[in-house]
């Protein structure tokens, strides 16, 4: 309960609230140094807890309900387990991974999943582009390298590799310096925004917290789009924003579920006039982008509030919006594995190598962190008006980990089974089996209104009434 009365608090909400959740469970579930269990429940819970404050105040008789977030269900939730037709996707190319450098003392975490990022590493290391190479030819090539010129080389040529640092050696690096006053989740109002008076929540409050609330998501991988997809459990009304010209990841299938899905090319000024339509009618914009990256297509925080006073525009970052490295990039794995996650479990384990955490914990904790943000956002919005600006990095996330402390129990520990916390639905990927949302609501369950859907599918304006469509059901233990 601390960990999330930390979060709540830090975010203005009333004390009162608290007194409406349980959070059963405790560590280990999971094989970690790390409390990621209580992580991932105290971010899905505060999340939760703020869909059902929402309610509170929609409510014509101001009821409040009961709110669960058992630790076992909020793991499961943060595993990345689906399949589809019954087979369950390949979620990393063969050449992701931690290697060796120079004299094998130290490491790099190359990311491979999208063959641009893939053909860029091997170009840059002296080895042919292609699916054809193999690990043993990356370990080979690394050993005329150090893991510093191999990052350092790398973000030069926005490339995604990191090399592995203790946290000491983090705590000391500008980024790490420029950052840590920033708290996980950072809600600031938009200061030059033109004015906005208290906003009405839209329609009738109905069954859902968010019922109504448009949430436009420019998001692709894992954090962002979990964000997205925890608010379409609440009931918004939300719309995944994909370029047709991106690749995504697997994981689509699954973070997409209850979400409009359509294409939008922000390199034409169609699109871009497009997206300043969808706008002016959103409640919240969600994106991670890297910082700056929106704002020079013309959709920076005062940009989106102009067009839409009173709007909630998040923003994740991978290592924070300011610092020399707010432009670089950055997935989970990569950030573990520059701010000292990596070297720190394996000292825990007593290993010889780096070793990842068992779960992407810092994307799904960011992912519930900013679906809570938005939603702290809005009700600071509902009381006092104006815009605002919600903002998380995974960096970030992982400084929040830490300060939750070591977890020095079972490092054997097995993450629990599955059964009994899955769903099955139809997607436009193929029958898709996926985990519930952990979050019980004792008056409003959580669900998925839409099926998931390829990007494209939909057209790119808002439906001009809520349907609320669903065959999910849960799959039998």
């Amino acid at each position: 309960m601390r960990a999330l009365a930390s979060l709540w608090r830090d975010a203005d909400l009333p004390d009162d609230a608290l007194a409406d959740i349980d959070l059963p469970g405790d560590e280990p579930l999971v094989a970690s140094s790390f409390a990621i269990g209580t992580a991932a429940q105290a971010s899905l819970a505060a999340a939760a807890l703020a869909a059902a404050e929402i309610w509170h105040r929609r409510d014509p008789r101001g009821r409040r309900q009961r709110v669960s977030v058992a630790m076992r269900d909020a793991v499961l939730e943060s595993s990345a387990h689906f399949t589809l037709d019954g087979v369950a996707p390949t979620l990393w190319d063969k050449l992701s991974g931690l290697y060796p450098c120079a004299d094998g003392r130290q490491w790099v975490r190359i990311h491979a999943n999208f063959a641009h990022h893939r053909d860029g590493a091997l170009r840059l290391l002296g080895l042919p582009a292609g699916p054809q190479v193999e690990r043993t030819d990356v370990v080979a090539a690394l050993r005329a390298w150090s893991a510093q010129d191999v990052e350092d080389e790398a973000a030069a040529r926005g490339l995604v590799v990191a090399a592995a640092r203790d946290f000491a050696t983090w705590d000391a690096h500008p980024q790490a310096v420029a950052s840590t006053a920033m708290a996980p989740v950072a809600i600031e109002r938009i200061a030059a925004a033109p004015h906005a008076d208290p906003l009405p929540w839209p329609g009738a409050s109905g069954e859902a917290p968010l019922r109504g609330v448009r949430v436009l998501d420019l998001t692709r991988i894992l954090a962002g789009p979990v964000a997205g997809r925890t608010l379409a459990a609440y009931g918004a009304e939300v719309m995944l924003v994909n370029s047709p010209s991106l690749p995504n990841i697997e994981a689509i299938a699954d973070t997409s579920r209850g979400k409009l899905s359509v294409h939008v090319d922000l390199a034409r000024d169609e699109g871009r006039a497009t997206l300043r339509e969808l706008s002016r009618s959103a409640r919240v914009f969600l994106q991670a982008y890297r910082p700056g990256a929106l704002d020079a297509l013309g959709f920076s925080p005062l940009a989106v509030a102009s067009l839409r006073p009173g709007i909630v525009y998040v923003s994740l970052s991978a290592y924070g919006p300011v610092g020399p490295w707010a432009a670089r990039r950055g997935f989970d794995s990569l950030v573990q594995t520059a701010t000292g996650f990596n070297l720190a479990e394996a000292a825990a384990f007593g290993a010889a190598e780096p070793k990842p955490m068992p779960l992407q914990i810092l994307d799904y904790a960011a992912g519930y962190l900013l679906a809570f943000g938005a939603q702290a956002a809005l009700l600071r919005q509902a009381q006092e008006g104006g815009s605002w600006h919600v903002q998380v990095s995974l960096a970030g996330v992982g400084r929040w980990l830490r300060a939750l402390g070591r977890v020095h129990g079972d490092t054997t520990a097995v993450r629990p089974p599955f059964e009994g916390a899955l769903e099955e639905s139809d997607s436009g990927f193929g029958r898709l089996v996926a985990v519930r949302h952990a979050a019980r609501f004792s008056i409003t369950p959580a669900r998925y209104a839409r099926p998931s859907m390829p990007p494209g599918t939909h057209v790119p304006a808002w439906p001009k009434r809520f349907h609320a469509i669903s065959n999910n059901r849960s799959v039998p233990p």
